[in-house]
C-alpha cells in the first residue's frame, strides 16, 4: 500500500504580474498557501506557522527566510526548515512555471487541523 499522496498544480498568478513585495497568499484546493520570492527565485509554503497556526503571510522575508510575526519563528523558504526557533518544519509546495504562469502543487485530499492556521 502506498502512502505517497497525489498532488495537482493549480494556477497562482503570471510571473510578469508577481507583487513587488514579494508574497502571495492564496487558498487552493483547501490549502493555504504562501508563494515567496526571494534571493534563490520562487518558492511555495504552507502559510501556517508550526509554533501556533498563525498565517506567516504577514511576516518579513529576508535572506530566503519567511517570519512568523506573532512569535518570530524563521523557515526557510527552500526547504521548510526551522531556523529560528525549535518548532517542526513547514510543508513546502512544489513550484513551477509553465507559459509565464506560477503554478504550485497542493495534495488531492485537503489539509487536517494540523496544517490548516487558526481562523483570524
Amino acid at each position: 500500500m502506498s502512502t505517497t499522496t497525489s498532488q495537482t498544480y493549480h494556477p497562482v498568478i503570471a510571473e510578469s504580474e508577481f507583487p513587488e513585495e514579494g508574497k502571495v497568499a492564496l487558498r487552493l484546493a483547501g490549502w493555504s498557501v504562501l508563494v515567496l520570492r526571494t534571493e534563490e527565485g520562487l518558492r511555495a509554503v504552507n502559510d501556517r506557522c508550526t509554533h501556533q497556526a498563525a498565517l506567516l503571510s504577514p511576516g518579513r522575508v529576508r535572506r530566503g527566510a519567511i517570519m512568523c510575526p506573532l512569535h518570530g519563528a524563521r523557515f526557510e523558504a527552500a526547504t521548510g526548515r526551522c531556523i529560528g526557533g525549535t518548532y517542526a518544519d513547514l510543508r513546502t509546495f512544489p513550484l513551477r512555471i509553465e507559459g509565464g504562469m506560477i503554478e504550485v502543487a497542493v495534495p488531492d485530499v485537503p489539509p487536517g487541523p494540523d496544517e490548516r492556521p487558526v481562523p483570524q
